[in-house]
């Protein structure tokens, strides 16, 4: 078999292709559960706590010591 000549058992493979068809579930819900919020006028939560770290003062910088 190909996975073989690739290096990788079949178990590995099973693995490695499963992760990945969860993890891009797991993107297509996420992206449409943004678009239709997006839709809607709502922010999305990845939206709002961008726009919290941006709105927030930055730290004043630390004053060099006297020499």
């Amino acid at each position: 078999m190909i996975w073989n000549e690739l290096g990788i058992s079949g178990g590995t493979a099973l693995i490695v292709l499963c992760a990945l068809y969860f993890v891009v579930k797991w993107a297509v819900r996420n992206g449409v559960r943004e678009a239709h919020q997006r839709m809607n006028g709502e922010k999305g939560w990845l939206r709002d706590a961008c726009g919290k770290l941006l709105s927030e003062e930055p730290a004043a910088a630390p004053e060099k010591p006297a020499e």
